[in-house]
């Protein structure tokens, strides 16, 4: 009896115990969408567990991909973007907070397009540019559609009133859904490079607050937030069904992730197996940085795969390059590791860690075990419902040598020996007092 994968419940967080292996390796290279959800956590995606939420489009997308239990971004918005298109750590980038973010200079960094721009790939980037600076024609992208700010729906909103594209404002008409007009914008760039390689970066609205009403939304409707993780899916499944019309599925790499964990206030109630994961959006717990990852490529990696392969959003830069087969950048330095040679069916080479910064908090995490820059080691044998502090002068065995190993990697990387984040601490803010004598308005 073949169970979906929605009910491998007890295999979701458990290193270890399941597969990887993929159907068959491709030596083509295919096109590149990278959906990327905001504030959206596992404990929002029913294949994950969720307790109080439905995904059919999303677990049609793990049943017939892989699907990721330890995949870790940074915990706020501009960073893991950051992380994400460059391929870098904070501390390398400077991108340590969600206003450092806005300095990141094409001079200084090389976004994903640039490089896959060297084999022929078209790409675009549709959504959110969130903190992120100048626009994504600066950083290499051919086409574009963006928005102001974050969770961007309707022109009654003050940040939806216009959006732009490829350089033009916009007006959002009355009863527009901006989120349709990604989806449409998506699907056009899609069709007019059908024929050959391209890469698309989409950003969806969904779901930062502002949480209003979407279309399928009855007016007695009590769950607005419901209604916007179901329209995320709908989407979802809408791009699916564009791809089959197209017969590209099988050309094509779809990478679904989130930006981070579920924003604290809705973090009470995303969860899995009746219990709350450790912190949320903005935490250095798993809550904020451990995000949904869904990879689906028909005919390579094999269908209902689940993965329980460390990795972080460093990863995705040196993926799709290789699968693109194009050269990384010589003169920077590339945290990522490909995941292309497990997608199309080799051993590669699996992380033993990651590394996450917020601010100047930052911690190495393995398998099972976490150490903080505060040489704080914790036992993640219960993540991500609980993270435990192991006491100091513990003589266990496996922690002496758990934090023997971890600081070593620390030491390695030296995040203290790069740019130092000069905000307020939260990840969120330059220094809000300098803000709040110039008048500034610091950044939600």
């Amino acid at each position: 009896m073949k169970f979906p994968v929605c009910l491998l419940v007890l295999a979701v967080f458990t290193a270890g115990t399941v597969s990887c292996q993929t159907a068959r390796p491709s030596a083509k290279r295919p096109n590149l969408i990278f959906i990327l959800a905001d504030d959206f956590g596992v404990g929002e995606v029913s294949c994950y567990g969720a307790d109080h939420y439905q995904t059919p489009n999303l677990d049609r997308l793990a049943r017939e991909g892989m699907r990721y239990t330890h995949a870790y971004t940074v915990s706020l918005c501009g960073p893991s973007r950051a992380q994400i298109l460059t391929g870098r750590y904070p501390f390398r980038t400077g991108a340590t907070n969600q206003d450092a973010t806005g300095r990141i200079t094409p001079g200084a960094e090389i976004m994903m397009p640039k490089v896959l721009s060297q084999t022929g790939y078209m790409s675009a980037a549709i959504g959110k540019w969130g903190q992120l600076p100048l626009g994504p024609a600066e950083f290499g992208f051919d086409h574009f559609l963006k928005f102001q700010g974050s969770g961007a729906y309707w022109n009654t909103q003050a940040k939806a009133r216009t959006y732009e594209v490829d350089g033009k404002k916009v007006l959002l008409h009355d009863q527009e859904y901006l989120p349709d007009v990604m989806h449409r914008t998506a699907v056009e760039f899609i069709t007019r490079h059908q024929e050959h390689p391209f890469y698309l970066y989409y950003s969806l609205s969904h779901v930062h607050t502002e949480i209003l009403p979407t279309p399928d939304s009855t007016p007695e409707s009590k769950d607005l937030y419901g209604d916007n993780v179901r329209y995320l899916d709908k989407l979802v499944g809408r791009l699916l069904a564009e791809l089959d019309r197209l017969k590209l599925r099988e050309k094509t790499v779809i990478v679904f992730l989130g930006d981070n964990g579920t924003t604290n206030g809705r973090a009470d109630r995303a969860t899995i197996g009746g219990r709350r994961l450790a912190g949320a959006k903005g935490s250095m717990l798993e809550g904020g940085a451990l995000v949904p990852m869904i990879v689906s490529w028909p005919g390579t990696i094999a269908a209902g795969s689940i993965c329980a392969d460390l990795v972080d959003s460093t990863d995705f830069f040196p993926t799709f390059a290789e699968l693109a087969g194009a050269r990384l950048p010589d003169k920077s330095v590339i945290d990522g590791r490909s995941l292309a040679p497990q997608w199309r069916g080799e051993k590669g080479q699996p992380r033993s860690w990651v590394f996450n910064q917020l601010a100047r908090n930052w911690y190495v995490r393995e398998a099972g075990w976490k150490l903080n820059q505060a040489g704080e080691l914790y036992d993640m044998s219960d993540a991500p419902f609980s993270e435990k502090l192991v006491a100091v002068g513990s003589k266990d065995p496996d922690a002496l040598a758990a934090r023997q190993r971890l600081q070593a990697t620390l030491t390695d990387l030296n995040p203290a020996g790069g740019t130092l984040d000069d905000g307020d601490g939260t990840g969120r803010h330059s220094n809000r007092a300098e803000k709040r004598k110039t008048g500034a308005k610091a950044k939600p």
